[in-house]
């Protein structure tokens, strides 16, 4: 098969696709691996007559176009596995950070504004013993759960539906309504994927739920937050503080959010760990080696 990428990416991950031909144009491609910073367009698929499968690279598949590929019978995929453990940690790390104001103080430090060393001065929030209320219980959900409890915090979910009790009981987690969530959790984590019955999921009615002395998390996806009712929101003290990885209108970020020590950023990087790149790439390779094998069961497929 002729493989063509979007993105040049590492080679260590794709060595077991050496039987097939790597690096052709797109025009001549029976494989595109895709990246989830690159947009596959219409256009794009129209342009390639001899494309059948869409390999993904990353679980989010919003920056491909599925009518285009389901129009021409294109397979579409993604790597769901290998990103839960990093993005999990990534938003616990974040979690940490906007509690105990580490990046804030880091930068004082640096520049010589930090209060002097003392025992009531640059104090920030502790984990232990908080509410912490994750919306969207998946996977990534689950594994930011299980660090949460081993640090100590008590868990509340929303999803579309309940989880097994086996589950609730692994993380003596507690399903409760959006409204209750918002209105019970010292974090609000968003880790729920995104379509269109989500966008802004998080705006200004949500925000004036929580409590002042509350943290929304995101690394998930930025339209699931109305950036400029969080900054209302951050500015008027209707909630502590946020840490965020995805941005509403990614790569801009909205300028309000990088002047405030009470805001936590990080240039998506959820998946981003060198570990995670190459198991993503193998798990792409696997769904182009289970494709062309016609063992189309065991791929990770999105249409």
């Amino acid at each position: 098969m002729k493989i063509a990428f979007t993105t040049e990416l590492p080679k260590d991950g794709f060595a077991r696709l050496a039987d097939h031909q790597l690096g052709v144009p797109m025009s001549e491609a029976d494989v595109l691996v895709s990246t989830f910073d690159f947009r596959v367009t219409a256009e794009m698929i129209s342009a390639m007559p001899q494309l059948k499968l869409v390999a993904n690279f990353g679980v989010g598949f919003n920056n491909i176009d599925l009518d285009a590929c389901r129009a021409r019978g294109i397979r579409v995929t993604n790597t769901p596995q290998p990103v839960i453990e990093p993005t999990a940690e990534l938003a616990f790390s974040l979690m940490h950070a906007v509690a105990r104001r580490t990046a804030e103080l880091d930068r004082r430090l640096r520049e010589g504004t930090c209060e002097p060393f003392g025992v009531m001065n640059n104090l920030g929030h502790t984990l232990y013993d908080k509410t912490l209320g994750i919306i969207g219980m998946g996977r990534i959900g689950q594994a930011l759960a299980r660090r949460a409890v081993a640090a100590g915090m008590h868990i509340v979910y929303h999803n579309r539906h309940h989880l097994a009790e086996a589950i609730e009981q692994q993380y003596g987690a507690r399903y409760v309504t959006m409204d209750e969530l918002l209105t019970m959790s010292d974090y609000v984590s968003l880790n729920l994927p995104y379509t269109a019955d989500v966008h802004h999921i998080i705006g200004s009615a949500e925000l004036s739920k929580m409590k002042p002395s509350s943290y929304l998390i995101n690394t998930a996806r930025g339209a699931h937050v109305d950036e400029a009712a969080l900054v209302q929101a951050l500015q008027q003290g209707v909630i502590a503080g946020a840490a965020m990885d995805v941005y509403e209108h990614e790569p801009q970020i909205t300028p309000e959010l990088k002047t405030m020590d009470n805001v936590v950023l990080s240039p998506h990087v959820g998946t981003g760990t060198w570990e995670g790149r190459i198991a993503m790439e193998e798990n792409v390779s696997d769904n182009i080696l289970y494709f062309a094998a016609g063992e189309t069961d065991k791929m990770n497929i999105v249409i």
